[in-house]
């Protein structure tokens, strides 16, 4: 799947392309990691939102909680 920033991603090709599972991808927005609208009961996320997460020049602050939400998982 091809990642297109100007693209608008349900939550299902989210967690496709981030390789998170539903309950770290609502975890993300409960936190504000990952910014999403809700529209009709479902999320839908910009793809630029996906390429700041997945970016390697993320904000120290993001990061941080990013690392903490996958060490809760574990």
């Amino acid at each position: 799947m091809n990642l297109n920033e100007s693209e608008v991603y349900t939550s299902e090709e989210t967690q496709q392309l981030l390789k998170i599972s539903d309950s770290t991808f609502r975890r993300l927005i409960k936190r504000g990691v990952l910014r999403a609208a809700k529209i009709g009961g479902q999320y839908r996320v910009l793809g630029r939102e996906i390429l700041r997460i997945l970016s390697p020049s993320l904000p120290g602050k993001v990061r941080q909680v990013y690392k903490k939400v996958l060490e809760e998982l574990k």
